[in-house]
């Protein structure tokens, strides 16, 4: 298959991925909360789907790796989750929401993981370049959530339930047009290679990813309801969550330059301390101008430390383990982060409200950052730097 082809595929997967992800993300919880859902309920469903998230991909990532059948589960996973979510159709009670929520995580959890290692194996030599395939999806979320919040002004929260699941039918039908990718030469023993990520550097820096995306929660789980309750509509909401892609677009764009002129390492670094101002900032938002301008931080927040996260975890992991190495990202950030992010937020949200919460976040980040930035300054002083400078 042309690589050109190749890349419209992955291209048109990250578009439907994210533009799912763009109906889910900010109006999900919002639906929830129209069906007079508690806060704790709330920050409990989404935590157990990031808790699949967290789980689920690494079991898929070693199956991909060690039995080398990552396209066969990837295309399963998509079918799966797909017809579970149709499930959603039939019920608003809670507790047949969290039995769907738990079976719907499983298969969702490795479509973003696998896509990546898809994507870091075309790429090959241009792994800078990541961000040209990954914009696409940035673009799919900015025009999604514009629509679906003047849709649900229109009509009601109800309509994100099929527009997801149309958008996932879709998606599954592409699932078959991923190209096949050829078998690696083993040169260590897969149980061997799991090993290199229980090395310091892996360690501390899953554990500052892990930080960083928990630090999101309150803004993934809360940051709709929040303005709802400020009395913003929901076309200002969807321009407010589309801002803030149209700025990680930029860093999508640039990637190459950026990871030209900086490492890796310190482009992660900068994200967090980024993270801790956005977090501040929007702690004390009321005016829209203000609110607005946080979403400007999307750039690095999540941006920046996004592609920089998918490239650092690729080049400490082995080749025998690039799946799982994506996968083990994936579980500590938008599984494990996330997870305690909302379930947090969810059992705080109404006893100390989200300009408090917002601040405890950015705590969180600024620990991150503490911590990624000790670990370089111990390693720069212990061992010779890499070629990149990291």
């Amino acid at each position: 298959m042309p690589p050109s082809k190749t890349r419209t595929i992955l291209s048109a997967h990250y578009f439907l991925y994210f533009g799912i992800l763009g109906v889910y993300l900010p109006y999900f919880n919002l639906y929830c909360y129209h069906l007079d859902f508690s806060g704790f309920q709330i920050g409990l469903l989404s935590a157990l789907r990031t808790f699949s998230t967290a789980l689920f991909p690494l079991i898929w990532g070693v199956l991909a790796d060690k039995y080398d059948i990552r396209r066969p589960i990837f295309i399963t996973s998509i079918i799966c989750s797909t017809t579970i979510w149709s499930l959603y159709l039939l019920t608003a009670d809670f507790k047949m929401m969290l039995i769907i929520t738990a079976f719907y995580g499983i298969f969702y959890a490795p479509i973003i993981s696998f896509l990546e290692s898809f994507s870091m194996d075309l790429l090959a030599a241009r792994k800078n370049d990541y961000g040209h395939l990954r914009v696409w999806g940035s673009l799919s979320f900015i025009l999604v959530v514009i629509l679906v919040g003047r849709l649900i002004d229109m009509y009601s929260a109800a309509i994100i339930l099929v527009l997801i699941l149309g958008g996932s039918a879709v998606q599954s039908f592409l699932a078959f047009a991923v190209p096949r990718v050829p078998a690696r030469k083993r040169e260590t023993a897969f149980a061997a290679s799991i090993k290199m990520f229980l090395n310091r550097r892996a360690m501390v820096f899953l554990f500052c990813a892990f930080l960083m995306l928990a630090s999101h929660g309150t803004y993934y789980g809360f940051f709709s309801i929040h303005l709802e309750q400020m009395g913003y509509t929901g076309a200002f909401i969807g321009f407010a969550w589309a801002l803030a892609s149209i700025a990680e677009i930029a860093v999508m764009v640039g990637s190459a330059r950026i990871f030209g002129r900086f490492n890796v390492e310190n482009v992660l670094i900068f994200s967090f301390f980024a993270a801790t101002l956005r977090w501040v900032l929007l702690a004390g938002a009321e005016s829209s101008g203000l609110i607005l301008f946080t979403q400007v931080f999307h750039a690095f927040s999540y941006g920046s430390f996004h592609v920089a996260s998918i490239l650092y975890i690729d080049k400490l992991a082995p080749p025998e383990a690039k799946t799982l190495g994506q996968a083990l990202n994936n579980a500590a950030t938008y599984g494990m982060g996330i997870m305690v992010g909302f379930f947090g937020s969810g059992y705080l949200f109404e006893k100390i409200g989200a300009p408090n919460l917002f601040l405890i976040c950015a705590a969180l980040a600024l620990t991150g950052g503490i911590f990624l930035l000790h670990e370089k300054t111990v390693r720069k002083g212990r061992l010779p730097m890499d070629p990149d400078g990291s």
